[in-house]
């Protein structure tokens, strides 16, 4: 039964600058995550994309953030448990400890939860059914595959544009196809698309696609006209299905999928803290930069659980030791 100090459910961005910030308090960390390498969404979905809102950069690839968040992490020597889930959690006195779906079991004096939206799962493209890995993707996680190929993306968020955008001097072609006329991503990265080659189809559906084997081409349809495009790569950018999975039999306090917190990022539960997507709060955003703000907040304020002796406050950084 391995301890710790501080156990961190979730090894992305924000779990990351969490273990190397309970480090720099001279705690002991161990970090789970249910996928099997470090970075989570970033590193599943668009590790290629260039991240726009992370301070000190003013433009940086997700695969390069993710590599500084993991260096700077080691310096706390964390153990991690990869691909592995987190699925039980109790408390013992003053320490809480939290079992793995491999029968692990680790003690923590606390624990932070920067699960970003939990386990998830891509939306499925219904035409797309049986073409999953022969010309069908949901993620974009090389831009190499793509070259010289006609491609579709079908989806109207950021994903769908970031990926059109980053696509478009490398593919042949470049089709976006969106059920609506109006996007849900970001409007600079819509008004650069626009200004490209990308050929944009709204108010659209792809109904079918076609090929011996692999995939040849696409049926896009506009109300009652279908037309045939020709595609060798089609990405299904619908978004994704999160889940919090065991963590809502815990007794934890929910909120639209996501766990309530109050200022020092605590949750309901006695010593268990969360930061980053996963937290709800009045006036809670979303980004990246948020995450590495709650991450230090919470590990100032689990210090005092951690150890009774210790302060919130830390001392300036800049001061030395």
């Amino acid at each position: 039964m391995p301890d710790t100090d501080l156990l961190i459910i979730g090894a992305g961005p924000t779990g990351l600058f969490a273990a190397y910030y309970a480090g720099f308090r001279g705690f002991r960390v161990a970090v789970v995550d249910s996928l099997p390498e470090l970075g989570g969404q970033i590193t599943a979905m668009y590790p290629e994309k260039q991240i726009l809102d992370v301070a000190g950069f003013p433009t940086v690839k997700g695969r390069d953030l993710v590599e500084g968040l993991v260096s700077q992490a080691a310096t706390a020597s964390p153990e991690y448990f990869l691909d592995r889930t987190a699925t039980t959690l109790t408390h013992h006195g003053d320490t809480v400890v939290v079992g793995l779906d491999d029968g692990t079991e680790i003690t923590a004096k606390a624990v932070l939860i920067t699960a970003g939206i939990g386990k998830f799962s891509p939306r499925p493209l219904p035409a797309g059914d049986g073409w999953l890995g022969r010309g069908m993707e949901f993620f974009v996680p090389s831009f190499a595959p793509y070259a010289g190929k006609d491609v579709v993306i079908v989806g109207g968020g950021d994903s769908a544009f970031d990926w059109a955008l980053h696509l478009e001097p490398v593919a042949k072609s470049v089709t976006l196809v969106h059920r609506r006329d109006a996007f849900r991503a970001h409007q600079r990265t819509v008004d650069q698309v626009t200004s490209s080659s990308v050929q944009i189809v709204t108010k659209a559906e792809v109904t079918a696609l076609r090929g011996n084997g692999v995939l040849e081409s696409v049926d896009i349809t506009v109300g009652d006209e279908t037309t045939t495009y020709p595609a060798q790569a089609v990405v299904a950018a619908l978004g994704f299905i999160a889940d919090l999975g065991p963590l809502q039999q815990w007794g934890i306090e929910v909120e639209k999928r996501h766990v309530v917190v109050g200022p020092s990022m605590r949750t309901s539960l006695e010593r268990v803290f969360a930061a980053g997507d996963i937290t709800e709060y009045p006036g809670k955003v979303r980004l990246i930069a948020v995450g590495f703000g709650e991450a230090a907040t919470a590990v100032n304020n689990a210090a005092v659980a951690i150890d009774p002796s210790a302060h919130v406050f830390p001392g300036h950084s800049s001061e030395g030791t």
